[in-house]
């Protein structure tokens, strides 16, 4: 028996409303498919399934809250039947529960595989459920705040990030000269539908950075880095309603610039209508955020735990320039970084935007 249980959609996430399941029992499922929608803090998300089986059970209400953690459903795995398994196996399997706690739990509605247990080898017991519906019944008033629950977990998040992260910055400014003039010449040629911004020559080049400079691309998890296995390249999205979300461009190291801007159309849309998949919100192993629209000059960002890098790019615009002995006007714009000292040092990140720098130099090569 598999347990499908409730996952962490982002560092800031402890709970999440199930708002309603994709699946039924009895139906297959393979790795990748949507079988339910969850409400954070944030947005709806779509739930991916991580494992083939059948569902079996369907253990979590539609409308409830449940932790991050708890257990939703139940699959058969391939080949398994309904009842084959042992009966301690079947019985370990089982939510540990005093028959107090059960039924205190049922009368309250509170499914007992949602609460967390206290007592000998994590069981169930009465007090735990009084707990749980005691918090159930003061989160409430918060969640139909949705607005100033989202800004209480990205503080959350950040003061986790600042209090764990020993954060280093750099800076540097980038000219625009070249990657300008070639996204000009590039854009006359394409259909107005699928012209390109240059956002996504920012994004790019700091995708193909992190495959020279790994140690940016990842995470940091019980006390070590993890490298990424690919580039999943997390973008920071306004929400019209306020807040902020930044979900990935999944492997967009392997993407060219026409299938990474449409990526980047469709994320920044579908971020906005709330139908994000879970995939994209849990799986960003770098953040890149740009203000430069909001005419901000320089971004010092904030590290997404547990993220080990954020590349901030400000406005683009003409700026004092010397080139060639000379003093010019120049287009350009300024990148920042923001790592983790466990991780990296500043020379490492500064060869890591000064390769930024010298893709963004020969656009024609992304």
């Amino acid at each position: 028996m598999i347990e499908f249980r409730l996952p962490s959609l982002g560092a800031d996430m402890e709970q999440g409303k199930l708002l309603e399941w994709k699946v039924a029992p009895g139906q297959k499922v393979v790795k990748g498919d949507v079988v339910a929608v969850v409400d954070t803090s944030k947005a709806a998300v779509e739930v991916e399934i991580w494992e083939a089986g059948t569902m079996h059970e369907l253990i979590a209400l539609p409308g409830e809250t449940y932790p991050v953690g708890a257990v939703l459903a139940r699959l058969l795995a391939p080949g398994e039947a309904p009842g084959a398994a042992a009966p301690p196996a079947a019985a370990s399997s089982r939510q540990r529960a005093s028959p107090a706690a059960r039924k205190r739990a049922a009368e309250l509605g509170l499914p007992i595989d949602a609460v967390a247990g206290t007592g000998p080898e994590g069981a169930v017991t009465l007090q735990d459920v009084e707990t749980a519906a005691a918090k159930k019944v003061t989160a409430a008033p918060a969640a139909e705040d949705k607005q100033a629950a989202m800004r209480r977990a990205i503080a959350a998040a950040m003061s986790r990030s600042k209090r764990e992260i020993p954060h280093y910055y750099l800076s540097e400014a980038i000219a625009l000269r070249k990657a300008g003039a070639w996204l000009e010449r590039e854009n006359a040629a394409r259909p107005v539908a699928e012209r390109l911004l240059m956002a996504a020559l920012f994004l790019t080049a700091v995708a193909r950075a992190c495959v020279r400079h790994p140690e940016m691309n990842g995470h940091y998890r019980e006390g070590g880095f993890v490298p990424g296995a690919a580039v999943h390249l997390g973008v920071a999205i306004s929400l019209r309603h306020g807040g902020l979300v930044a979900p990935a461009i999944l492997d967009a190291q392997s993407k060219s610039l026409g299938e990474l801007m449409r990526a980047l159309s469709d994320l920044v849309k579908r971020a906005r209508a709330g139908s994000l998949r879970s995939s994209e919100v849990s799986s960003p192993t770098i953040t890149v955020t740009n203000l430069g629209d909001e005419g901000v000059e320089t971004v010092h960002g904030v590290i997404y735990p547990p993220q080990v890098a954020l590349v901030g790019f400000g406005k683009t615009g003409d700026r004092p320039w010397v080139e060639e002995g000379r003093l010019c006007a120049l287009r350009a714009v300024s990148a920042t970084l923001a790592a983790d000292h466990r991780v990296s040092n500043g020379h490492r990140g500064a060869l890591f935007l000064a390769e930024i720098n010298r893709l963004l130099q020969a656009p024609e090569a992304l």
